[in-house]
């Protein structure tokens, strides 16, 4: 039976409801898995009706921040917060000046019968770059390391804002954003990681060139222009690649500066 998982980075997710926006991409997307990121909010802040969904939650604990959810219809094994202890004290996922990545709410998995679902924020390295060496040197091996582990055991699905254009179709204007935030060697070599231990871009699986983009500034008519980046993904392990039969990308539904993203995938 086919499953449709969607990623959004809501940009809050209270922001989203009161444009009332957020039903509209339910009703037009139909999923059976909602990913949610930089929900910046906690359940005691915000109602989400959803009947048939279960509501996992991982707030920041810092209030109004980062965050992540997932709302499932399938059944769920068991949900997961946070990376590993033993990883986080193996690569030094410490406080650093913005905080510590590891209290930000920034992955969860869920596991289901035949795959790992995790999805997750990765630490934008801010515009001077002085969250760089946290993500590149600490954030990106831990988080490789987690998602090879769950891959030994099952097949893995990897969504939401990595906060990264991999390669210059990834993104309008890449000759002038080289070594910036978001278009650096170092980040570009955290996701090439990814692939090379075996993750597949699936939407990459359908569609090449450039023109999809999922997140837009907010100055000079950027989305009008589609003058953007494409930086939430969902990548998948070799083995789940053959089931993966659809990977879109949803720039017309709006409510946050990203646009949502989705792969159907049927066993």
């Amino acid at each position: 039976m086919p499953l449709r998982l969607t990623s959004w980075n809501v940009n809050g997710i209270r922001a989203v409801q009161r444009k009332g926006l957020f039903d509209p991409f339910v009703d037009t997307l139909q999923p059976d898995v909602i990913c949610l990121q930089e929900i910046k909010a906690d359940p005691s802040q915000v109602e989400v009706e959803l009947p048939g969904f279960d509501q996992h939650w991982h707030p920041a604990a810092k209030k109004g921040y980062a965050g992540t959810a997932v709302f499932s219809k399938p059944a769920v094994l068991k949900v997961v917060t946070g990376l590993p202890t033993r990883l986080v004290n193996k690569h030094g996922l410490v406080d650093d000046a913005f905080g510590n990545t590891n209290e930000e709410g920034r992955v969860i998995t869920v596991e289901y019968e035949d795959f790992y679902l995790v999805t997750v924020y990765t630490p934008n390295v801010k515009s001077d770059l002085s969250r760089l060496a946290v993500r590149h040197e600490r954030w990106d091996p831990a988080f490789l390391a987690y998602v090879k582990s769950l891959n030994k055991k099952k097949p893995v699905a990897i969504c939401g804002d990595l906060n990264v254009a991999h390669q210059a179709d990834d993104l309008a204007n890449p000759k002038p954003n080289v070594g910036k935030a978001g278009f650096t060697d170092q980040e570009r070599a955290g996701i090439q990681a990814l692939l090379d231990a075996g993750f597949v871009d699936s939407f990459r699986m359908f569609t090449e060139g450039n023109g999809h983009y999922t997140w837009w500034s907010n100055f000079s008519g950027a989305r009008e222009r589609n003058v953007g980046w494409r930086i939430d993904y969902f990548l998948v392990s070799s083995d789940l690649a053959p089931h993966v039969t659809a990977a879109e990308i949803h720039a017309d539904l709006m409510g946050s500066d990203h646009c949502p993203v989705s792969i159907t995938i049927d066993f």
